[in-house]
C-alpha cells in the first residue's frame, strides 16, 4: 500500500495515513488536488484526504474534489489533533510578529491567537511545512502552528503545547482508491450529487423532506455553496427511499463509498 496525503512530513494527513497502516508508504504532494490526481494516475494505491474537523468544519474543497473524481472512498479514520505553537530555538513568545499555519490549523487554534498582541496570522499550505520554512529560512520573529513530529522533523522548539481551542480536537479523515473495495466491514454510505438550480428549500429539501431524510438515516452536510450537497447513510439506521428522488439532479447521482469506519487495533 503506498498512500499520497497533501502537505510535508510531520502533517497531520501523513500521521493519520501511518494511523491506519503503519507500515504503508506515504508520498507527500503540494496540494488536495494532487492527491486526487496521484491516486487517478496510479502512483499511488490511495490517497487521504481530511473531510471535517470538530473545531474547524467541513473541508468544503474535498467535497468538491469527490465529485470531480471518479474515485472511491473505501475507508475512514479518526485522528486526535493536537497543535503547538513551534519556533526556532532561542525566539520567545515576546520575539513573535506573524503566526504561519494552514487556513484549518489556524481556525483550530483561533481562540489562541487571539490571545496575542500585534501579531500578524498568515495562512499558508501546510501546517508542518510551516515549520519546514521556519527553519529553512532562519526566521526568528515566526511561529508555526503544527504537529510535534513536525517540530522534531525541522528541529523547532514547542514553545506552547495544545494550543487548540478544545482538547477533544479530532479530524475525520477518508482513504481514496480507484479500487472500490472496502478495506473492512462497510459502515455508511456516502453519496454526492449537484441540482440544476437553487430553490427557497434549499436542494436537500429538493431531494428529501426533513422527515424522510430522516426516515432514511440521511445527515446532509452543511455547506456555505449549496453547488455540491454531500449526504451520509449509516447502515444501522432503517432504510428509506425519498434521497433518491431527486428529479433536480440533471449530473445524476453518484455513490463513492461504503466507506469503512476504522478502529485503532482492529484490522
Amino acid at each position: 500500500m503506498r498512500i499520497a496525503y497533501q502537505g510535508e512530513p510531520g502533517a497531520y494527513s501523513e500521521a493519520a495515513a501511518l494511523r491506519f497502516n503503519p507500515n504503508t508508504d506515504t508520498l507527500p504532494l503540494p496540494k488536495f488536488g494532487d492527491v486526487f490526481r496521484a491516486v487517478e494516475a496510479g502512483e499511488v494505491t490511495h490517497g487521504i484526504v481530511p473531510i471535517e474537523n470538530t473545531i474547524g468544519g467541513s473541508i468544503h474543497q474535498n467535497y468538491d474534489l469527490l465529485l470531480e473524481h471518479e474515485l472511491a472512498i473505501v475507508a475512514e479514520v479518526k485522528h486526535p489533533i493536537v497543535h503547538n505553537l513551534l519556533v526556532r530555538k532561542g525566539t520567545g513568545l515576546t520575539d513573535v510578529r506573524r503566526v504561519y499555519s494552514h487556513p484549518q490549523g489556524l481556525a483550530q487554534c483561533e481562540r489562541f491567537l487571539r490571545t496575542l498582541d500585534d501579531v500578524e496570522i498568515v495562512a499558508t499550505y501546510d501546517t508542518a511545512g510551516s515549520a519546514k520554512m521556519i527553519a529553512e529560512q532562519g526566521l526568528t520573529d515566526t511561529a508555526a502552528i503544527a504537529s510535534e513530529r513536525a517540530a522534531e522533523l525541522f528541529g523547532l522548539t514547542i514553545l506552547e503545547r495544545g494550543v487548540q481551542a478544545y482538547a477533544g480536537n479530532t479530524t475525520r479523515f477518508l482513504i481514496i482508491s480507484r479500487d472500490s473495495t472496502p478495506l473492512g466491514r462497510p459502515d455508511k454510505t456516502t453519496i454526492v450529487f449537484t441540482v440544476a438550480r437553487r430553490t427557497v428549500q434549499g436542494p436537500q429539501r429538493v431531494c428529501a423532506t426533513r422527515h424522510r431524510a430522516a426516515e432514511a438515516g440521511i445527515a446532509p452536510h452543511p455547506r456555505p455553496p449549496v453547488r455540491i450537497p454531500l449526504l451520509r447513510g449509516h447502515r444501522r439506521q432503517p432504510r428509506g427511499h425519498g434521497v433518491f428522488a431527486c428529479p433536480d439532479a440533471p449530473g445524476g447521482v453518484r455513490k463513492v463509498a461504503p466507506d469503512p469506519r476504522f478502529v485503532p487495533g482492529v484490522a
